[in-house]
């Protein structure tokens, strides 16, 4: 009796590797110290930014992202509430994020690169749901994730784009804050009478 040997099908492939964040080094902007649960959320912003990545590039399934990103090392030092809501947030509203940041863009928003991408989609969520949060603090971080991650210039197209945009989705908070800024210029440079 002879018995026919199947092979095992093949594993399905890795998720592409997401960048890599480069150390801090001392005297380098943002290099202060947070409180630790300002530390765990951007660590949770940094997670999301890598899994979205992996999920822009290769489309694959949200679940399927969020355990891959909970093997990494370090993830235990973030915040994993912030994580989840903000990866699955940004995937389930990827198109919506996207239509809301579509007016600030200079092109479509698949042509952008994948870091700058999540940067934004990250950007505009916080904008949306974590009003707890400062608007100018949601676009320090994702500039900040931008910086980290991303190529030479993209923070500034990340900071110029989630600045209009919170103009849109925070209109309120926004033009206090530029009302406050301009009544602060106006105090400290009082025009000449006459």
């Amino acid at each position: 009796m002879t018995t026919e040997h199947t092979p095992a099908p093949p594993a399905p492939p890795a998720p592409p590797a997401p960048p890599a964040a480069p150390p801090r080094r001392s005297g380098q902007r943002g290099a202060h110290r947070p409180s630790s649960a300002h530390a765990a959320r951007r660590k949770a912003r940094e997670f999301a930014l890598q899994g979205l990545y992996i999920w822009l590039v290769s489309a694959d399934d949200a679940g399927a992202v969020d355990a891959h990103m909970r093997e990494q090392e370090g993830f235990g030092d973030t915040d994993a509430a912030h994580f989840d809501a903000v990866l699955h947030g940004c995937i389930a509203e990827a198109a919506s994020l996207d239509t809301a940041l579509q007016k600030h863009l200079d092109r479509p928003s698949r042509a952008l690169s994948p870091v700058e991408h999540a940067a934004l989609l990250i950007g505009a969520w916080e904008l949306a749901h974590c009003i707890e949060i400062p608007y100018r603090v949601v676009i320090n971080e994702a500039v900040e994730l931008a910086k980290s991650f991303g190529g030479t210039d993209g923070h500034k197209y990340v900071n110029g784009v989630l600045d209009r945009t919170a103009g849109d989705l925070r209109p309120v908070e926004v033009q206090a804050a530029r009302a406050e800024r301009a009544a602060k210029a106006a105090k400290a440079n009082p025009s000449p009478e006459g």
